[in-house]
């Protein structure tokens, strides 16, 4: 607590940083995102989310893109491929079977639900995006940024939290189909 206070004593509101927006973003940002979008909807999307960062981490494909066009900033090739193909993988799977398949029906969920969700998707995005940068551009972000989102437990909670959350997680009763 003492850190989290003497982090909110360091803001300088007058000259916001990159911290203060990405802070702002995790929270606000899942809030409105979480109610907009319901429980259901946030786990398609999370799928989506592992999928893009299964296929950017490793494919190969990556490299030759970025030597073919002789980018000179790869990450900015690996996240632009990471948002593309999160979006298109999450229009394809919204549509598809899987969404009837995970959800419950209701699409929204119990409220906290869907604030746990949203909150574990919002830190994930942001984790992954992060680890995309070079060490120079992560260097200029504060300890506590770097800690939750970039250390190497911080970048494990996200990816294996919202894991644990789907599996062990309750899920809304199915309605039962009348013979």
């Amino acid at each position: 607590m003492d850190q989290v206070a003497s982090f909110l004593a360091s803001i300088n509101w007058a000259t916001p940083s990159w911290d203060l927006f990405i802070f702002l973003f995790f929270i606000i940002g899942s809030l409105l995102y979480g109610f907009s979008l319901g429980r259901d909807r946030i786990v398609v999307i999370l799928v989506s989310v592992y999928m893009a960062l299964a296929v950017v981490g490793n494919a190969p494909i990556v490299n030759q893109v970025n030597f073919a066009f002789n980018i000179n900033d790869s990450y900015v090739l690996r996240i632009s491929m990471f948002i593309c193909l999160f979006v298109v993988l999450f229009f394809f799977l919204s549509r598809s079977a899987l969404l009837k398949t995970i959800g419950d029906g209701s699409g929204s969920g119990p409220w906290w639900q869907v604030i746990l969700f949203s909150l574990l998707q919002v830190g994930l995005l942001i984790s992954v995006t992060l680890s995309f940068l070079p060490k120079e551009i992560l260097s200029n972000f504060s300890q506590y940024t770097r800690d939750i989102f970039l250390s190497d437990m911080g970048k494990s909670a996200w990816l294996i939290l919202p894991i644990v959350v789907m599996a062990l997680g309750p899920r809304g009763s199915k309605p039962k189909s009348v013979e």
